[in-house]
Parts: structure tokens; C-alpha cells; sequence
């Protein structure tokens, strides 16, 4: 609330001393313990007088109870006239209003949001004018396809300043390693008019900026020229130890050139009836 003083009037001295009645109002709209002691009373005009007390709440620190008292013309009783919080020396206060036009930016429009642009927006011009691009002079308006308002120019700049300057730019990490410029890719496709030589749409489904404008001095890895160099890399040849020897521990009950403990002898057995060594066909 701002309080505006029209002239300077002699403190009434009923209105003054009616510390307690305006603590009493203060109470009644401030939780229990949140009116703090007395910070003084302030004149506002004939018999009428604003005393202030200390706010206690810790989220409105620096901040005063108000209450205004005035009394009528040669009444001797003071009554309350307003009740109030406001704001003093050193207080957290919000931010300055700004307009929603000004606060706005790019992403913040949402689905079934209405962005209707001023009629006075210098990025807009009449659709019936002429452009005075260097490179060309035409009609701006369509036949048949006519729009009551096109870019003009200082909305063209803007734009390629934004464009040039923003993630689709040559001043990106991505566009710093790519192979090659946007200007010399098959997936490059030029903005029509005078834009044409410097901006472009990305139609590569694999580019990170597919479906996007991007300078034509802009790059990345999907280049429709680039070519993965392979490095053929020499093999050495197997590194064999013909010097050296690993001794193999020889299986527990297992003698050179016998069997294991506890399997039969075949080697030498021989069929009674056949006279044939056993496992032999």
C-alpha cells in the first residue's frame, strides 16, 4: 500500500494516544505474537494519525503493522479506520510488475496459447509495401495468398542476428568440428528470397538439427559428404618363447608310461579262447 502525504498536519492528540485501541486491531488480523512493540504514530491530516508496530512474522521481516484511528469533528471517541501491512526500510519486497508482453520468451507459448502481436510491431509491415532489399525489388503482397502484415525489414534482421548467433550457428562446438558447412551438404535446403544465401532448413533425420533453420555456415557430423577415413593398422607377428620351459605337475598315481591307480591293465591281457589281446578288434 502506498500512503500519499497532501500536506503536513499537527498530530491529534486524541488519535496519538490511542496506542491500545490500534495494537487491539493489529491483533485481530495478525496471528497470536506477530505485533511487536510500538514504532510510532505518523499524522495523515485533521484528526487522523497512522500508528505503526513491529511485525514479528519471519517471512515479513522489515515489514510494519499499520492501523490508521481518526475521530469526527469534537467527538472525544477515536475509532479504527483502516488496518494494514506495510512495507519498511530494508524489507524483502516482489519484484517490479513487469507487462506479460515483456516477460515472455522464446518456448514459454504452449498448446492453445494466443500470442496476438501489437499493431504497432516494427518486426510486422503492411502487406501491400515494397521490401528495399539489395538484391531485389518486388511486391510483397500475394495474389490471391495476400497477408495483411509480412516481415519487414528490422524483423528480418533480428532474425538473422537470433539465427546466426544461436545453436544453429558457425559459433558452436558441433559446427567448430564438423567435416564441412551446411552450404556444401545434399541435406541442405535454401530459404527462399533474401535470406536464401545465408540460412537453410536441415533435412537430414540423423542431423541434430533436422526440421530446423541453420546458418549456411553451420556443420555437423551428419554431412552428406563425409567420409569415415579407416586407419589400417600393421599387425605384429606372435611373440614366441622357444628358449624358455613351464614344468607340469604329473598326475598323482600315474607312472610313466602306465596306467592310473585303481583302472585295469589292458595292454597286455589276452583272450583264453582266442588267443587275441583284449580291446583289440
Amino acid at each position: 500500500m502506498i500512503r500519499t502525504r497532501t500536506r503536513s498536519a499537527p498530530a491529534d492528540a486524541a488519535c496519538a494516544a490511542a496506542v491500545d485501541l490500534a495494537r487491539a486491531a493489529a491483533e485481530q488480523i495478525a496471528r497470536p505474537g506477530e505485533v511487536g512493540e510500538h514504532l510510532g504514530f505518523e499524522p495523515e491530516g485533521d484528526r487522523v494519525g497512522t500508528h505503526y508496530f513491529a511485525c514479528l512474522d519471519r517471512a515479513y521481516r522489515g515489514w510494519r503493522w499499520a492501523v490508521t484511528v481518526t475521530r469526527a469533528s469534537r467527538a472525544k471517541i477515536v475509532t479504527v479506520s483502516e488496518t494494514c501491512l506495510v512495507h519498511g526500510p530494508g524489507s524483502l519486497l516482489a519484484p517490479q510488475w513487469v507487462p506479460w508482453s515483456e516477460r515472455l520468451r522464446p518456448g514459454d507459448l504452449g498448446v492453445g496459447d494466443l500470442l496476438p502481436a501489437p499493431a504497432d510491431d516494427d518486426r510486422l509491415a503492411p502487406g501491400y509495401t515494397e521490401t528495399s532489399d539489395d538484391v531485389d525489388r518486388q511486391m510483397i503482397f500475394e495474389y490471391g495468398l495476400g497477408r495483411a502484415r509480412v516481415l519487414s525489414a528490422i524483423g528480418r534482421d533480428r532474425a538473422v542476428r537470433r539465427w546466426h548467433s544461436g545453436e544453429s550457428g558457425p559459433h558452436t562446438p558441433i559446427a567448430h568440428a564438423a567435416p564441412a558447412q551446411c552450404s556444401t551438404c545434399g541435406f541442405y535446403w535454401p530459404l527462399a528470397g533474401a535470406l536464401r544465401l545465408g540460412f537453410g532448413v536441415c533435412a537430414n533425420e540423423y542431423a541434430p538439427d533436422d526440421g530446423r533453420v541453420v546458418a549456411a555456415d553451420h556443420g555437423c557430423g551428419a554431412h552428406s559428404e563425409a567420409a569415415v577415413v579407416t586407419h589400417s593398422v600393421e599387425q605384429a607377428p606372435p611373440i614366441l618363447d622357444d628358449l624358455g620351459f613351464d614344468l607340469m605337475e604329473e598326475p598323482v598315481g600315474e607312472a610313466e608310461g602306465g596306467v592310473a591307480e585303481g583302472e585295469p591293465d589292458l595292454s597286455g591281457s589276452v583272450d583264453e579262447e582266442s588267443s587275441e589281446p583284449l580291446g583289440h578288434s
